[in-house]
């Protein structure tokens, strides 16, 4: 088990950055590892939501299931995430601060099966690579007129 943490302040309200990212159907929109993300639960994004995704890994295409599991919009959510070699459990939190909102993600990640012994040696990357994610949403967010963005 490893843990994944840190912030980035986006030039935009809370509430347009929490209704943007709590939807994972933006993904593919700032993340260059997400090769698509499609909602498979009725109703409203929020708590009890599913998404079906796929990642590229390396030239492989990794399917996954993330869960909303809690939503209190717009100051946080919690979801996790099932991938075959892994699962994720975490928390999105979202704060006004002057000319933005501070985004800050906290990820616990519990490697199953042989990707455990080596997944130490990818802790670095996972976190690097989570950055650049977040900071994607960032670049997006802070560059584009977020409604043609809008799901």
């Amino acid at each position: 088990m490893f843990r994944i943490h840190g912030e980035v302040v986006i030039r935009r309200p809370v509430e347009e950055v929490f209704d943007f990212a709590v939807d994972a159907r933006n993904e593919p929109r700032y993340n260059h590892h997400m090769l698509r993300a499609e909602k498979i639960t009725s109703g409203p994004v929020g708590a009890g939501t599913q998404f079906r995704a796929e990642i590229d890994s390396m030239g492989h295409t990794i399917p996954m299931v993330t869960d909303i599991t809690a939503c209190e919009r717009p100051r946080r959510y919690t979801s996790s995430t099932h991938m075959s070699f892994m699962d994720t459990f975490g928390t999105v939190t979202f704060e006004p601060v002057p000319g933005g909102t501070r985004l800050r993600w906290s990820w616990v990640v519990e490697p199953r099966g042989a990707f455990r012994f080596v997944a130490p040696l990818f802790a670095p990357l996972g976190r690097r690579q989570e950055y650049g994610n977040w900071a994607g949403l960032k670049r997006l967010l802070e560059t584009s007129a977020l409604h043609r963005y809008a799901s």
